[in-house]
Formats: structure tokens, sequence, C-alpha cells
């Protein structure tokens, strides 16, 4: 994942007020723009004014956008603004979208205004209704207030979900474990629904692989045994080191060559009886390199982590949880963990390289570590019954007894409120955990990815949304 949104900028005025408090405002948002770094393609060799403001305008900033690939577009409405041409350029480009206009200054000495920017964006607002498209619209506020730079940042984050999940291939190594019923889910469904697309390859095909790049003495291989030589408490034999660095290389590589943004493996117990390892400390150093792998095949926990990272801007990597035991002592307190596969970038201190508690043959290859807490977003995407949903919520780290695998002890609001959210449905015993709050963004990101709700696991959507109107 590259994490940059292209933004297509198209402002846009009125002509019965003033053209040159538009002008003005069309260069005082490319100003801002440029200050935040945002990499934007404007329309300023449409027309003399570069601003949307007539019919001739729509097929030219149409193709324009279309040809610079943009990701979403933005209309700011340098006065009042045209409504209808700013909804066929946006019909026309089926991208999120965002709405926003400068807020007004008080009426002339002579009592006229200028832009009546506010009133304008009332109409842009119902006319996007009549063409069924969603949108984001950010308050009619100043570029100077704070409103203004987080809600923007906040849309191209939801921006940048919208376009990793749109174009969504999970390399699958092997089917699920048999008994997880769990971790069924309906393939053709996902293609049809939303496009994703799953790229399976045997156990066979990847144990193969690694065995070459082991036996080869692959470049990649040695760089990474000497990173997890310099980076990890090694507990486990030199043979296995070199080999999680092979199964780590294979999986990045058939990941490149497929196209693939992220992988769902069947980590057991195949793959111990073919190579007699565990693949955690692979899928903790790959999920770092951007590149999100998921336990026992779960393919919506895949889907789950890319989103997620995509929300993060790539700032911080998500980890893959399972919701385990409530905390001895606290009533809201809950252990998030998994055998060893998060990031070791963001564990508390050195992590062990060595070996799971939870399997009989104690084959090595797993993360020993507690991770960082703070504040934590919490994400599940699923389905069943053809409907599809994206659980929701945050979370603080907290201390807790130590244990064995990577982990995290939690507490949220209301615990028995999650619990029973999670035993009725339609989630299942995984999440993704990504440090800060990438809520707001999933959230916006959900209006345009048809066919997903936002599901809260705590009564806090009214939250979210004041957050997002700069409340």
């Amino acid at each position: 994942m590259d994490h940059k949104i292209k933004l297509g900028l198209a402002p846009t005025r009125r002509f019965i007020f003033s053209k040159e408090d538009a002008l003005k405002y069309k260069k005082l948002t490319q100003e801002k723009l440029k200050a935040l770094g945002i990499d934007f393609v404007d329309m300023d060799d449409i027309n003399e004014e570069g601003l949307l403001h007539a019919e001739s305008d729509v097929e030219k900033v149409v193709e324009k956008f279309k040809a610079a690939k943009v990701n979403a577009v933005f209309f700011p409405h340098c006065n009042f603004g045209t409504e209808d041409l700013v909804c066929k350029v946006a019909n026309e480009l089926k991208l999120p979208i965002l709405l926003w206009g400068p807020r007004d200054e008080a009426p002339l000495a002579d009592g006229s205004r200028l832009r009546d920017t506010q009133c304008g964006l009332f109409a842009t607002g119902k006319v996007f209704r009549r063409f069924n498209l969603p949108f984001t619209y950010l308050p009619n506020c100043r570029l100077e207030d704070e409103a203004f730079e987080r809600g923007l940042m906040n849309f191209l984050a939801a921006a940048n979900v919208v376009k990793e999940f749109k174009k969504l291939r999970i390399l699958q190594i092997s089917t699920r474990p048999a008994d997880f019923w769990t971790m069924m889910c309906n393939e053709g469904e996902l293609l049809e629904r939303f496009g994703i697309q799953l790229r399976p390859i045997t156990m066979t095909e990847f144990t193969d692989r690694i065995l070459k790049l082991e036996a080869e003495n692959d470049a990649e291989v040695q760089s990474t045994v000497k990173f997890l030589e310099e980076n990890t408490e090694i507990c486990v034999p030199a043979d296995a080191v070199k080999r999680l660095a092979a199964l780590k290389t294979a999986m990045k590589r058939y990941a490149q060559e497929l196209g693939c943004s992220a992988v769902a493996i069947q980590c057991w117990s195949a793959l111990q009886q073919a190579l007699h390892v565990m693949p955690c400390m692979a899928n903790s150093l790959l999920t770092d390199e951007g590149i999100p792998v998921v336990c026992e095949t779960d393919i919506h926990g895949a889907i789950t982590a890319v989103m997620a990272q995509a929300a993060a801007m790539g700032k911080t990597p998500p980890f893959f949880a399972d919701w385990s035991v409530r905390h001895p002592e606290n009533e809201n307190g809950e252990l998030l963990q998994h055998c060893g596969p998060w990031p070791i970038s963001l564990a508390k201190g050195k992590a062990k390289f060595g070996r799971p508690f939870a399997f009989e043959e104690h084959c090595p290859g797993s993360v020993i570590a507690e991770i960082r807490g703070g504040e934590i977003s919490l994400l599940r995407f699923d389905g069943d019954n053809g409907n599809y949903s994206i659980l929701l919520g945050t979370a603080k780290g907290i201390e807790g007894p130590q244990t064995i695998g990577t982990y995290l002890w939690i507490e949220v609001d209301n615990w028995t409120r999650l619990e029973d959210k999670l035993v009725t449905g339609p989630y299942v015993h995984h999440c993704v955990g990504i440090h800060g709050n990438v809520l707001p963004a999933i959230y916006e990101a959900c209006k345009y990815i048809p066919g997903l709700k936002p599901d809260f696991y705590d009564d806090i959507e009214a939250d979210v949304k004041a957050w997002i109107r700069g409340e």
C-alpha cells in the first residue's frame, strides 16, 4: 500500500455572487492544501478562472480528473456555487466526495453580501441526495479553523480505506483449518458484492518455495536472519531462524508477484507437519513491512487489517488478535492475544523469538512480547446470511498478568455488552487492533462501500459524528 491520496480539486462559484471573492477563496484553499502537503489536481487550465461555473466545464474536469487518476474529489464552494454542475461532475467520477465552503463574513456596509456560501452548501447537499451520491460534509468553517484540517485529514484517510478496499486481493495460503467453521467465508459473494479477490495457493507450493529459498541461501533470507539476530531475543535453534526467514521471504514474494495487499495463512497444522515451524514471526515481520498477515486463513480478518492500516494511513501497523479471557480483577478488562504474530515494532521491550504454548508440538516460530498500550481501535469486518458489517470500538491498554505469545490487556467501557455482541454475532473470536482512533475514518469510509454497515459496540456513534463535524 502506498497510502497516497490524489485529490481532485474543483472549486465552484455562481455568477450572481462576487467572482473576485470566489477567486480569492480558490487561491486561499489551494495554498492551504499545499501547506498541508496534500497532493491535488486543480482545474486552473480548464477555464480562465479555474472555477467550475459553466456547463462546458463539466466534461473537461471529468476527463482531467480521470486521466490524473484522482482518488477523491473536493468541491470548495468559493461563493454560493453551482450545485447542478458539481453533481454532474461527481456523478461521472463516482469517488468519495468532500463538500465544504468557507464561513461567510458580515454583510458589507451597504448590506450586500459577497458569497452566501452556506446557502449554496445546503443546495448542493440536497442535489447529491437526488443523485444518490454519498458525500462527506466539512462544517462551514474558516480555513484556519482546526475543524478544517481535522476534517480534511479524516476524509483523506476514509478515501484511503475506500481505495484499498476496492482493489483488495488477498493471498490465501491453503485452506482454513478444518475445525474452524467460524473462518468460513463466501468467496463468490465477496467478489460480487465488493470486488474483493482471493488468490489461493496450496501448502505444497508454499513449502516447496520456502525450502528452495533456504537451500539457495537467498540474499533476502540472509538479511532477514541478520535483522532477527539484531532485533529479537532468539530462543530457538539457528536452523529455525533461517527457515522463518525463508518463510517470510516466500510470503512476501508471492504477495508482490500476485498483486496481493494482505495474506491469510493456514498457520496450523499442515505447516508444522511439513516444515516443523510456526509462521508467527514471519507474519510479524511482513505486517511490519505493510503487508498484513492474519492467522487461520481468516479472510474477513485480512480485510479488516487492510482497512485498519489504510485508516491509519500506514503510520502504525495493525495486529490480529483473539478475544481471549477476562481480566482477573478488572470487570471491563479483557486479554487480546495470539500465538505470536504481532509486529515486533509494537513490543514494549525486545521481543523474544520462541515457541507457542498452545500446541503439543511446540514448534519454534512465535513472537513472545507484550505490546504498548494507550488508545486502541478495535475492528472486525464480518458477515453472514448475505449481510456485512464492521464492528467498531475503542479500548485502552491496562496492566495485567504476564502470559505467552503476543498480548495486551485492554479495558472497554462495558465488557458484558461487547461480549454479548461477540457471542450473538455476526462476529467471531478474532479482531484487528491498531493504535490510535481510526473510527471516524472507517465510519466515513462505510458511506462509500455499498452493503457495509458500521456497527459500534458502544453507544458512541453520536460522538463520532460530532468529532467529524469538528465539535
